[in-house]
């Protein structure tokens, strides 16, 4: 598929050029040249087809901490307590090298449920003694919301994975109660943020 619509790209492109070389008649001239356009056309639009272009979400971030050296624990560096944050925001921390379970950022807004937070890499990323996650908020201007840190093993991890792609294939956000969360999650940091605006609707 992939080599057609290099063909077509590359006939449209000499029919073009042809068309602005050919003098000796106009007609043959304007054909060429509409050959050439309908098949850049149609070679465009296949290859987006087959190849579009990714969505990047955007995110902003909120107040950072500086980070409390040795790093012997997983440190919350941003958002910091009491934070007013947007919609969307990219939590972030650090983890001792010795650290090998997965982070997760957990949000509990007022109707008392956790919602487990994820990018594409459906944990935090962690990288160096870094990690960071993209979190978005849901709820109406000057709610307040806790926000949680839990390290998980393999199977807690899991659940979060399979639970998350199961809201998503349903659209329904529907949450988790506290009696819900896997045993093998176990908090390790919360603190409460505000919602600078309302993010209704927002994903």
């Amino acid at each position: 598929m992939l080599t057609s619509v290099i063909v077509s790209v590359i006939a449209g492109a000499i029919c073009i050029l042809l068309a602005v070389l050919y003098k000796k008649s106009a007609g043959v001239s304007v054909a060429f040249g509409s050959i050439g356009v309908v098949l850049l056309i149609y070679g465009g639009f296949t290859y987006g087809s087959m190849y579009p272009v990714a969505y990047i979400e955007t995110f902003d971030t909120g107040n950072k901490l500086q980070v409390q050296y040795p790093i012997t624990k997983v440190q919350v560096l941003s958002p910091v307590d009491g934070d007013v944050v947007k919609c969307r925001i990219l939590s972030m921390g650090v983890y001792p090298e010795s650290h090998t379970k997965d982070i997760w950022v957990l949000l509990r807004p007022s109707d008392e449920k956790y919602y487990p937070q994820s990018d594409h890499t459906n944990t935090s990323y962690k990288e160096g003694g870094r990690w960071q996650v993209v979190t978005r908020f849901g709820g109406d201007q000057g709610e307040s919301y806790d926000l949680f840190v839990y390290e998980a093993n393999v199977e807690a991890s899991r659940f979060f994975t399979e639970t998350i792609a199961k809201w998503k294939a349903a659209d329904d956000y529907v949450g988790l109660e506290v009696d819900e969360l896997p045993t093998g999650a176990v908090e390790i940091d919360r603190i409460q943020v505000t919602l600078e605006n309302t993010c209704r609707g927002i994903h």
